[in-house]
């Protein structure tokens, strides 16, 4: 049964009699499926202050409008650029959405340095580099000429207003261009081709990374209606009724929601589950005190819980004699990847010996075992929280809809869900337990933020030629 899937999983990766204190700092790791039950009620009250008019402002788990009113239907086709903005480099795509076959195809792509100093110059200089890169891209492709629609993942924290117009709130990953903050970065993208002049874009739709995830999953099945990202961060969306998105104008149909859901716990009501190592984790981090449920489980935190963790034992004596290495002491220095090679079904054990000595440390036989359990304790509280937290989506869309049963389809993408041996079993075993009336297909994304921006792109272009048809038909028959 599931219960016993996710109560009894670490009795079958190693069998070691644990020292009590041991077993003492990893008891807070192992959330009951009751504890889960009260964290999944919890986030459904937080789902409906950040979906308020007047909560909004103060919910941690900010609910934000994205503006994509329709999943694929798969009648969408046609060529498109996708532009991804994120860290030191960008990606520019050429992206053709094929209906008879259903397949969004990447027929080329094109990565783009940006240089140190532009990161931090003035605003007009980045997007003229990105602008002349665009150029370049098309000219390499024979696509000069054409006015292509444009999907754009810019992954910076930004209000968005609409499909097409999204403005930075503040720039983060090192970047801080001067003109930029407070911008529509839309605009600001299509002023620097209009300078140029030698060519043009189309309909232009901003995406996050998860609604890209989403909609990469959703032309290949259609009942996908939530998409998440568990890799060095987390976050999920959903399709919500636009009726309950309490800040957008409209009673029909449904929107998609960025969830921002790392922010869950930033108001302290997950403090009863945090550990006193969670504690030291965000406390040290760049961002005391937001993204709590982010550092609770998501790859860029959970190595170093691992290791706080070891440290703990080690001083207490309880794991290498007492002794340490320098390597055991650095911060991030085990990294969350180890877990994954730790805790290998086969091979496991060889790997833990390795990874120990690489860091320093003079083990046994009971040592390497005990931290395979260290590394599974984490793990598994990070599947089930994430679990927790999925339930909760997929309960909500089956009230909403007033259904008894739900059927609807997950698109994932991240490090930790894709390569963690044991994750994403012990996430759906969470799930069919915390969601019994919801049937749940995963489906993993394929380059959610170049295929899945160009999918949002042909969808808000479907939408529009539908309301333009819809228009030019009433205005023929009121003539």
């Amino acid at each position: 049964s599931p219960t016993s899937q996710i109560t009894h999983r670490k009795t079958n990766l190693v069998r070691v009699a644990l020292p009590l204190q041991v077993q003492e700092y990893l008891e807070p790791f192992h959330l009951s499926v009751e504890k889960l039950r009260e964290v999944s009620a919890r986030l459904r009250k937080d789902l409906v202050r950040g979906l308020g008019k007047h909560s909004h402002h103060k919910a941690p788990v900010k609910m934000l409008p994205t503006f994509v009113r329709a999943t694929p239907d798969g009648t969408e086709k046609g060529d498109f650029l996708a532009l991804d903005l994120g860290g030191t480099n960008f990606r520019v795509l050429h992206v053709r959405v094929v209906e008879e076959e259903q397949k969004v195809l990447k027929m080329d792509s094109q990565i783009c340095a940006i240089p140190k100093e532009m990161m931090l110059g003035p605003g007009v200089q980045l997007f003229d580099h990105i602008a002349a890169c665009l150029n370049d891209f098309l000219v390499s492709q024979n696509l000069k000429g054409q006015t292509l629609p444009l999907g754009f993942t810019f992954s910076f924290p930004c209000e968005q207003k609409e499909i097409d117009k999204s403005i930075l709130i503040r720039w983060t990953k090192g970047f801080n261009c001067s003109g930029v903050e407070g911008e529509d970065v839309v605009k600001l993208l299509k002023e620097a081709i209009h300078r140029r002049g030698d060519y043009d874009i189309g309909s232009v739709a901003m995406v996050n990374d998860t609604v890209g995830t989403m909609m990469s999953c959703g032309y290949r099945d259609q009942s996908c209606e939530i998409g998440m990202i568990i890799g060095t961060g987390t976050n999920a969306c959903y399709m919500e009724e636009i009726k309950n998105v309490r800040r957008v104008e409209g009673e029909d149909g449904r929107m998609c929601i960025n969830t921002e859901w790392g922010g869950f716990g930033d108001d302290g009501c997950l403090k009863d589950i945090r550990t006193e190592f969670d504690v030291v984790v965000d406390e040290t981090s760049i961002n005391p005190g937001i993204h709590n449920f982010e550092k609770m489980i998501s790859g860029m935190y959970l190595g170093e819980i691992v290791r706080l963790l070891l440290v703990r034992l080690t001083e207490n004596k309880l794991l290498f004699e007492g002794r340490t290495s320098e390597a055991l002491l650095t911060p991030d220095a085990f990294e969350t990847k180890f877990m994954s090679e730790i805790e290998e079904r086969d091979g496991g054990l060889e790997n833990t010996q390795n990874i120990l000595t690489e860091l320093g440390l003079k083990w046994d036989s009971v040592d390497s075992r005990i931290v395979r359990l260290v590394c599974n304790a984490v793990s598994s509280r990070s599947a089930r929280l994430c679990g927790a937290a999925l339930a909760t989506l997929a309960n909500r869309i089956r009230v909403n809809r007033r259904l008894d049963h739900l059927k609807t389809t997950v698109g994932v993408d991240g490090t930790v869900y894709k390569k963690h041996p044991n994750f994403s079993e012990e996430l759906r075993a969470t799930v069919r337990l915390l969601a019994p009336d919801c049937d749940i297909t995963f489906l993993v994304s394929e380059d959610g933020s170049g295929k899945g921006a160009a999918m949002v792109t042909a969808v808000a272009q479907r939408l529009a030629h539908q309301t333009l048809e819809i228009y030019c038909f009433f205005r023929v028959c009121t003539l």
